[in-house]
């Protein structure tokens, strides 16, 4: 295995593009609602520990992803490449657990000197996994409610200068709007009953606040500990609502952030 920059190309190299983490607290949420689901997506376990994802290409362009289990490599490439720092992310073989064909994300890069990116051509007699696939942008379902969900938790600022400070809040046994109330209740049930790993996660927010994210069946909840939250619907396509902080969602975000998952210092 090796990056684009310093090894003699053969067919069987992969030239790394990017990396993502796959843990508990931080995975592609394209995958699923939660750890063990994104985990499933690609026939892993979901130990504790998480693995590190390595999309890159081989000699003859195709797309994979390689699984290691070096989760503190893929955390401080991801780290260097943040602060624009070069980092040659390239992984120890006996750390690798599985090489799955295609990407499970849209990248907007190639490796120069290789064929464009495509699926790897099937082998004879193989196994022959269906290549991963990122979802499909022209359509509205679990995969890209989770995504908006992701573009909301980056770009918090920007969503919040389009709300006003009075928002809809839904009381306890009022209905409003009754997909908020939906959901709000369902979150109020992860207090009872603590969800899979992930469905809950933390992160750190400007102010000494929380950005949360908070999914289950068919939505995405994002909210700062210190503001409103927003929830995105499977049953509604492109749609962002908003629920504003009234008495009871404090106390929800506040309980929802000491159960959730939260990176590594």
């Amino acid at each position: 295995m090796t990056s684009t920059d310093n090894a003699e190309r053969t067919d069987d190299a992969l030239f790394v593009l990017t990396a993502v983490l796959l843990t508990p607290a931080q995975f592609p949420s394209v995958l699923g609602d939660d750890y063990p689901e994104a985990c499933s997506a690609l026939g892993l376990e979901p130990y504790a520990e998480g693995y590190g994802l390595v999309l890159g290409q081989d000699g003859e362009g195709a797309r994979w992803t390689v699984v290691i289990e070096d989760v503190t490599l893929v955390a401080c490439a991801l780290a260097a490449w943040d602060c624009g720092m070069e980092y040659d992310l390239s992984p120890d073989e006996r750390s690798v657990v599985d090489a799955l064909p295609g990407w499970p994300l849209a990248l907007a890069v190639a490796t120069p000197g290789i064929p464009d990116p495509h699926d790897p051509r099937p082998e004879p007699g193989g196994e022959n996994r269906p290549p991963l696939t990122p979802p499909d942008a022209e359509t509205w379902g679990s995969a890209q409610r989770r995504l908006g969900a992701d573009e909301i938790a980056l770009q918090w600022a920007v969503w919040r200068e389009q709300v006003d400070n009075e928002v809809e809040f839904v009381e306890s046994g009022q209905q409003p709007n009754p997909s908020i109330s939906r959901v709000l209740e369902d979150a109020r049930g992860y207090l009872e009953s603590p969800p899979p790993p992930g469905r809950i996660r933390s992160a750190f927010a400007s102010g000494g606040a929380r950005t949360l994210r908070v999914d289950g069946p068919g939505w995405s909840m994002v909210a700062r500990t210190d503001d409103i939250a927003f929830v995105l619907l499977d049953d509604e396509p492109g749609e962002v609502l908003t629920v504003g902080r009234g008495p009871e969602l404090p106390k929800l975000l506040e309980s929802l952030d000491e159960l959730a998952v939260r990176p590594a210092a």
